[in-house]
């Protein structure tokens, strides 16, 4: 790979690349790429999609996926194995959590590089509270700070010694929402007080992982902007938080942000995104994203460059001795 990678990671629209996509991917050149369960039909076909993407754009590209677990699965039976969602897991194992969650994830991550898969947006460092918004709330791994941040460690170390990138997750915390930021603007309206105690102090711990992903939501004492287009919000993350891996949006088609994707990318990355996420895989969005997100900055280069400096490769384990070691720890099946 040579030159700037463009400010974005795009999705293919089906299970093969058309010509059409091909030619734009090569023009492109997204940092990466991400899937989705309208591109996953089966193990050959979902390797031999990766391998063209990356022959796309010339180099060994991450692909990303959302596999948490639970509704956020993208990857079913036969493909890969069926999980609770988190925070049932989380709570049926009780004081086993920790080691059960790192089990977990470190399962799935063989699964995702089998299929030529590299990260996976997780863990989710949201903390849940009585009224977060269903879509979200059995996502979240506890009501606590230290309980997230207890298995959000356990997570990121599955994936990363699988071999997989994390991804942490709503920067900076989507615990507070009582809305779905896919269909509207979630606002915030508690205090820094209670943010910096609980919601911000969660994703501290994280702060030296290589890559994260915004929250579309306003937080009414910081900002009247969504975090992902609010200039003091991303300075937040950087500054109050520490973060200084790659930084992506939150999938940019979602209609908390107003406006179009091009403005909405514009208004992402002048803010201090190094990255916009777009999901959908409709060629005539992304043609639009990308006359607007154009390359890379050069302080995104180099937070992209040392992130892929720090790319995962798996450690040497029985995979099923994990998954007996996960059976006995469960108290019933999965």
């Amino acid at each position: 790979m040579t030159g700037r990678f463009g400010a974005a990671i795009l999705a293919p629209e089906g299970v093969r690349l058309t010509g059409a996509e091909r030619r734009f991917f090569a023009d492109a050149n997204p940092f990466g790429f991400i899937l989705f369960a309208r591109n996953l039909h089966g193990r050959d076909q979902i390797r031999a999609l990766c391998e063209a993407l990356r022959d796309a754009v010339g180099w060994n590209a991450p692909i990303f996926i959302d596999q948490e677990g639970g509704r956020v699965q993208r990857l079913r039976p036969p493909l890969a194995r069926d999980w609770l969602p988190p925070l049932d897991d989380v709570e049926r194992h009780g004081a086993q959590a920790a080691r059960a969650m790192f089990l977990r994830y470190r399962i799935i991550a063989h699964e995702l590089r089998g299929l030529g898969i590299d990260g996976n947006c997780a863990p989710m460092l949201d903390v849940a509270r009585p009224d977060t918004h269903r879509f979200l709330r059995n996502r979240c791994y506890g009501e606590s700070v230290d309980k997230v941040v207890e298995i959000g460690v356990a997570v990121a170390q599955g994936l990363t010694q699988g071999g997989v990138y994390p991804v942490i997750k709503h920067m900076p915390g989507h615990g507070l929402a009582q809305l779905d930021s896919h269909l509207a603007l979630p606002r915030i309206s508690a205090g820094p007080e209670e943010l910096e105690r609980v919601d911000f102090a969660a994703f501290r711990p994280f702060h030296d992982q290589p890559l994260g992903m915004t929250a579309h939501l306003v937080f009414e004492a910081y900002a009247t902007r969504a975090a992902t287009v609010s200039d003091r919000m991303i300075r937040l993350i950087r500054e109050d938080l520490g973060f200084d891996g790659l930084l992506m949006t939150d999938d940019i088609s979602m209609q908390a942000l107003e406006g179009n994707v091009g403005s909405r990318a514009a208004a992402s990355l002048a803010a201090g995104c190094d990255v916009v996420l777009h999901c959908n895989g409709e060629m005539r969005e992304m043609l639009t994203l990308m006359r607007r997100a154009g390359e890379m900055s050069e302080a995104a280069q180099a937070r992209a460059e040392a992130a892929l400096a720090a790319r995962p490769e798996p450690d040497d384990v029985d995979i099923a001795a994990l998954e007996a070691e996960l059976e006995a720890l469960s108290p019933g099946r999965l």
